[in-house]
């Protein structure tokens, strides 16, 4: 769920993605670009090996997603991933420097005039104080450089404090001593470079740096701040500086550079819909690269080896993608190449569901908005051993209409028990490391879901399936009517009991989404068998929200007269971007009157509340925090029959 001033993934599209929707993926890291960017840019300082680093960063999220247990955790893992590559490359310079001559160690520099944040800062004509923070940037120790571009992402509210400690890998208040000591030494580099600048300057000063070599250095920083201490004309010059805190609020968060953000979106959708589902050998720009046999880092140490430099190199793999392809590109298309699925390399996952953060529709003329919310996806990969209980008691279902979306969390299979539902769904074709009574739904996501291997999965998890997840939304499967129908043949060879795709708003509107589908597919001869609908009240009194509910799902079943199935509702306010959401009280009291509503109603074959999991530190829907912990709603939901 995003917080104000963040733009975090909805953990339902990472796990698609993990999953092997190519469309996820390629939204996925579309949105990690400009994160990434900002973090290399500010660590490196508009260094030649800045595009390199971000393609390396990103080449490795997609190498290791299937690795990640927590879908929440992707932004820190991304920022952690991040910053350990810019400290890599520190290594590696130095290492560089050790073994060459001085004429070597000059080549690729940062340009002083041309740094990451000066096109930007220049359009927007900074201050002077702010162009002095950002030169004294160059003074800080590489790891202090680092730092600075988190708690800089942090100031502006990016990032929070848990995810710089878990990029930096220590304690929080370990980052703050750490935080401290970098702003310490970066108020002392503003005086430096205050210093340094001044005119007509200090003598003393200018005698001191005569064998200065121009280049910023923790060792120069020292010895001019030692004397401008000492030094009552240089003292007098620097005395006016600003708090470091208050000149770095103001540092805009850079947009990606045209190029960048236009090749991304030319060929990112290509090449990530390309990927292949094994890596026995790459060819990159003619090279070939044979990695079978080969360990994921050892796979990808040879791509990166021999792709060309550059975020914009052009590759081709092994004929598979044969187009030129930007940074995103090769993580959609290598990345996803080089992972392999090497937990489960007899066949790639099927995708799970994407998010939708910014959605506030109103489902109908008497609905409260439908927006999709930004939770997490149920996972398609094992949870560790230490996050789910041995032996969870079993409970008796209480209904086999009720159900929830469900992904791993800390007590999964005891929260799935205790909660009663019948049955449950994950966004995918798989539920690995969800296990207990209840049965499990499979779902085709998207279009990267329609793959032989998720369509036999859907088939042996039968005998129901759940069709494509909120195709009129853009942040979810985002598919137009002609491609659904032309998918939905693969989806009817299963057998299974098919229910519709799942429009995030609208689906009782004449012309719309699901009506122009139904249509077709009444044209065409295919076979729909009960109708997926979601809804999400912005409403949060009561008897409104359920009226507004029912009118609804009755409006939808008077249109189409099929069989319905809720797959995703509560109480979640979209209509002012960050999702508000009712009281405790408000949203118990809501599960309780709409479950007795839903129950009441005879074409209402299923319906799920969105979702079992619930955020441990801040407002969601759901219905358990780790432990298993219930939340009001979730007693109430256990109540519900």
């Amino acid at each position: 769920m995003s917080t104000a001033g963040r733009r975090a993934p909805d953990p339902r599209m990472v796990i698609a993605a993990r999953d092997g929707d190519a469309q996820a993926l390629e939204t996925l890291v579309a949105g990690a670009l400009p994160l990434v960017y900002n973090i290399v840019g500010r660590a490196l300082d508009g260094h030649a090996d800045v595009d390199d680093v971000v393609q390396e960063t990103l080449l490795r999220v997609v190498r290791g997603l299937s690795e990640l247990r927590d879908p929440e955790a992707f932004r820190s893992w991304l920022v952690a991933i991040a910053v350990r590559q810019v400290r890599d490359l520190e290594q590696d310079r130095r290492k560089a420097r050790s073994r060459t001559t001085v004429l070597d160690t000059t080549r690729e520099p940062a340009d002083p005039d041309a740094d990451f944040v000066a096109a930007g800062m220049s359009a927007l004509h900074t201050t002077a104080r702010r162009r002095v923070v950002e030169q004294a940037a160059r003074w800080l120790d590489p790891d202090d450089r680092a730092l600075l571009a988190l708690w800089w992402l942090e100031e502006i509210g990016e990032l929070d404090r848990a995810d710089v400690a878990a990029a930096l890998g220590i304690s929080g208040r370990h980052t703050a001593v750490r935080v401290l000591r970098m702003k310490e030494q970066m108020q002392i580099s503003c005086m430096v470079v205050r210093a340094m600048k001044a005119e007509p300057g200090c003598h003393e000063l200018r005698e001191i740096t005569v064998s200065w070599n121009g280049t910023p250095s923790p060792l120069w920083r020292k010895r001019v701040a030692r004397h401008v201490r000492e030094c009552g004309t240089c003292w007098k010059v620097v005395g006016d500086l600003l708090p470091v805190e208050r000149v770095v609020r103001a540092l805009p968060f850079l947009p990606l550079p045209a190029d960048m953000a236009q090749r991304w979106t030319a060929l990112g959708r290509h090449a990530a819909m390309s990927s292949p589902s094994g890596l026995n050998g790459t060819a990159v720009n003619g090279t070939a690269v044979h990695s079978k046999g080969l360990n994921g880092a050892q796979q990808a140490r040879a791509v990166s080896r021999a792709r060309p430099r550059g975020l914009f190199a052009h590759l081709a793999h092994g004929g598979l993608v044969p187009v030129s392809v930007s940074t995103a590109v090769v993580v959609a298309a290598v990345g996803a190449f080089v992972a392999v699925r090497q937990s489960t390399p007899a066949a790639p996952s099927a995708a799970v569901a994407t998010p939708r953060p910014d959605a506030s529709p109103s489902a109908s003329p008497s609905a409260s908005p439908t927006p999709t919310p930004t939770p997490s996806p149920s996972p398609s990969h094992s949870a560790s051993p230490s996050s789910v209980p041995a032996a969870p008691v079993v409970k008796q279902v209480s209904s086999t209409r009720k159900g929830v979306g469900v992904w791993t969390f800390n007590g999964v299979d005891a929260a799935l028990s205790e909660s009663g539902a019948g049955w449950y769904y994950t966004w995918s074709t798989q539920h690995s490391g969800i296990s207990g009574a209840s049965t499990f739904v499979p779902m085709i996501w998207g279009p990267g879901s329609v793959t032989a291997s998720a369509l036999a999965q859907a088939k042996s998890e039968g005998p129901d399936l759940l069709g494509f997840n909120e195709p009129d939304m853009a942040s979810q499967s985002n598919m137009s009517v002609s491609q659904a129908l032309s998918l939905w043949p693969q989806l009817m060879s299963t057998g299974d009991t098919l229910g519709s795709p799942a429009v995030a708003t609208g689906a009782a509107t004449p012309g719309g989404w699901l009506d122009q589908f139904m249509s077709g597919a009444k044209a065409r001869g295919y076979r729909v068998d009960f109708i997926c609908l979601h809804w999400y009240g912005s409403d949060f009194v009561t008897s409104d929200a359920v009226s507004q509910l029912e009118s609804y799902i009755q409006a939808v079943y008077n249109r189409y007269h099929l069989p319905i199935w809720l797959t995703e509702y509560a109480l979640i306010d979209f209509s002012h971007g960050a999702p508000a959401f009712p009281t405790d009280q408000q949203q118990a009291a809501f599960v309780t009157a709409s479950t007795q509503m839903l129950s009441s109603l005879s074409y209402m074959q299923r319906y799920a509340w969105f979702a079992l999991p619930a955020s441990d530190t801040a407002a969601s829907s759901g219905l358990f925090r780790s432990g298993p912990v219930a939340t009001a709603a979730g007693r109430a939901f256990e109540a519900a029959s």
